[in-house]
């Protein structure tokens, strides 16, 4: 088993920045992709941007130039740097990851950017 324990969410005003972490422990042999997904209200789960072991990285078009992610594979971590916040960011992020038999979901953390 796999836990995920996320941390950094909060509020922010718009045009500001946040950074989300996402730590896994457990039984852990290797870390496959890392991904971060997103829920507003109302809205589905959509992706948001994910990376590869080897460090190759996708987003979503509407975060592109503004969210960067990155991981620590000695630490089992994923983090998403999110600079340059819009209302529309705000969501539920929630981090989900693979080690290549299954796959585990943080619990998830609130960003809100508003005014």
């Amino acid at each position: 088993q796999v836990q995920l324990v996320e941390s950094g969410g909060g509020l922010v005003q718009p045009g500001g920045s946040l950074g989300l972490s996402c730590a896994a422990s457990g039984s852990i042999s290797r870390l496959y992709a890392m991904v971060w997904y997103r829920q507003a209200p109302g809205k589905q789960r959509e992706l948001v941007a994910g990376i590869t072991r080897g460090g190759n990285t996708n987003y979503v078009d509407s975060v592109k130039g503004r969210f960067t992610i990155s991981r620590d594979n000695a630490k089992n971590t994923v983090y998403l740097q999110m600079n340059s916040l819009k209302p529309e960011d705000t969501a539920v992020y929630s981090c989900y990851v693979h080690d290549g038999d299954s796959g585990y979901w943080g619990q998830g953390t609130q960003v809100t950017v508003s005014l």
